[in-house]
C-alpha cells in the first residue's frame, strides 16, 4: 500500500452508511457482474451461486448479477433469471446463505432488448424501442454475432414488459432480497429507450428527452409499488460508449442531467452511477461525479475502475456515498478485510470469468491471519 492510503480507522470506505432503508456497515459495494454460471436449462441459480455470494458477504452491500425479467429479456448464455418459481427458489437459497453470513444483497433486474439475437429467442427477432439495429455484438450460444434489426415493441407490449419488471420485483422480494436495482446502464433495453438514435418512437415513450425517459420512470413506479422507493436503486451509465449508437456526447450528457433531476423526485435508495473510463492524466472522474451531484441530491454509489485510494478520495470529497467494485471482488472475496488491514490484492484470471464451474469463481483464497 502507498503511504497515502488512509489509516484503517479513518478510511471513508470502512464507515457505515444508510442508503434509503438499507443500513450498510461499510461503503464497499460489490458491483453486479455477469459470471455465466447458471448452466442449466431453467437458468436457475445453484448452490455454487450461494457459495460465491456468501464468500463476499462482508461487503457493505452485494448487488446480484443482472437477472432476466422474462424470456424476451435474455441476451447472454448461462445468466440466471428471476421470472419463474424455480429461479425465485434458487435465489432464496442465495439470500438465505448471505444473510446467515451477516450480509446484505439486492437483486439487479434487466432486459437486453435489441442487443439480444434471434439465437436467444428461438429464431424470433429481439425487441427494442424501434426497429433500428444497434450495430453491436451479441454473444450467442454459437459465439459472437452481429446484432440484427429488432422488432419495435408495441404499446401493449411495453405495458406487458412493465408488468414483467413488477413481477420480477415481487419475485425478488419473495426470494428474500434486501432491495432491488434496475439495470438501466450500458446498451440494455432501458438505455435504448433513452437513446434518440435507437428510440424513434412518436408515442408517449419517444420523440422528446422527457418521453424517452418515461419507460424508466414507469418502471421505477412499478417496482416501487412492490418495494417502496427506499429499497430501490437504479444503475445508469451516462458516459457509456458502445458501437455507433452510444456516444457520450454533449447532448447525451444533457439528457442524463435532466433524467437525474427527475429521478431526484423518486425517493430512491440510491443511484448507482458509472463514470467515464479512468484516465490518470485527467480529473474526468471527479468532474463527472461533481456533475452528477449537481443534479441529484440523493445517495450515490460510484462505479468504474476505482481503487481503494481513489474510492476513499471520492468519498472524502462527498461526491458519492459508497463505491462499487467489480473485478477486485472476483479474485478477492475478502476485499473489505484486505482494505482494512492493508493486504495486497490478488489478480483475477480473465480466462475464467465466464468459463463456468468452480474454477475462477469460488476457488479464490482469502488472506488468513488478519
Amino acid at each position: 500500500m502507498s503511504d497515502q492510503t488512509p489509516a484503517p480507522t479513518t478510511q471513508p470506505l470502512l464507515r457505515p452508511v444508510r442508503l434509503g432503508a438499507l443500513e450498510l456497515p461499510n461503503r464497499v459495494v460489490m458491483a453486479p457482474m455477469t459470471r455465466a454460471r447458471a448452466a442449466n436449462p431453467e437458468l436457475t441459480p445453484t448452490d455454487l451461486h450461494a457459495t460465491y455470494y456468501t464468500q463476499r458477504a462482508s461487503a457493505g452491500l452485494l448487488i446480484s448479477e443482472g437477472t432476466w425479467v422474462n424470456p424476451d429479456a435474455i441476451g447472454y448464455i448461462h445468466v440466471p433469471g428471476i421470472y419463474t418459481d424455480a429461479q425465485t427458489a434458487g435465489w432464496a437459497q442465495v439470500t438465505d446463505a448471505v444473510h446467515a453470513a451477516g450480509g446484505r444483497i439486492v437483486s439487479q433486474i434487466g432486459h437486453l432488448g435489441a442487443v439480444s439475437h434471434p439465437d436467444h429467442q428461438g429464431g424470433r427477432l429481439p425487441v427494442g424501442p424501434s426497429a433500428v439495429d444497434p450495430q453491436e455484438t451479441s454473444f450467442t450460444p454459437d459465439g459472437p454475432k452481429a446484432t440484427v434489426t429488432p422488432r419495435a415493441l408495441t404499446s401493449a407490449e411495453i405495458a406487458d414488459t412493465i408488468r414483467s419488471y413488477r413481477q420480477a420485483a415481487a419475485n425478488a422480494r419473495r426470494a428474500g432480497f434486501d432491495g432491488l436495482e434496475i439495470h438501466a446502464q450500458g446498451s440494455h433495453l432501458i438505455a435504448q429507450f433513452l437513446n434518440p438514435r435507437l428510440n424513434q418512437r412518436t408515442d408517449a415513450y419517444g420523440g422528446t428527452t422527457e418521453r424517452r425517459a418515461q419507460f424508466l420512470l414507469d418502471l421505477v413506479d412499478a417496482v416501487s409499488d412492490v418495494w417502496g422507493g427506499e429499497r430501490v436503486g437504479v444503475k445508469l451509465s451516462p458516459y457509456w460508449n458502445g458501437g455507433p449508437a452510444f456516444t457520450a456526447d454533449a447532448d447525451t450528457l444533457a439528457d442524463y442531467d435532466l433524467l437525474l433531476k427527475r429521478l431526484d423526485d423518486s425517493d430512491l435508495a440510491y443511484l448507482h452511477l458509472v463514470g467515464p473510463a479512468p484516465d490518470p492524466d485527467t480529473d474526468d472522474t471527479l468532474t463527472a461525479f461533481t456533475r452528477f451531484r449537481s443534479h441529484y441530491g440523493g445517495s450515490v454509489i460510484a462505479n468504474l475502475g476505482f481503487t481503494q485510494a481513489t474510492g476513499n478520495d471520492l468519498l472524502e470529497r462527498r461526491l458519492a456515498d459508497a463505491v462499487s467494485f467489480g473485478a477486485p471482488f472476483i479474485a478477492n472475496p475478502d476485499l473489505v478485510e484486505r482494505f482494512t488491514h492493508g493486504h495486497p490484492l490478488a489478480e483475477g484470471d480473465r480466462d475464467t470469468y465466464y468459463a463456468g464451474g468452480v474454477n475462477g469463481y469460488t476457488d479464490y483464497p482469502t488472506v488468513t491471519g488478519s
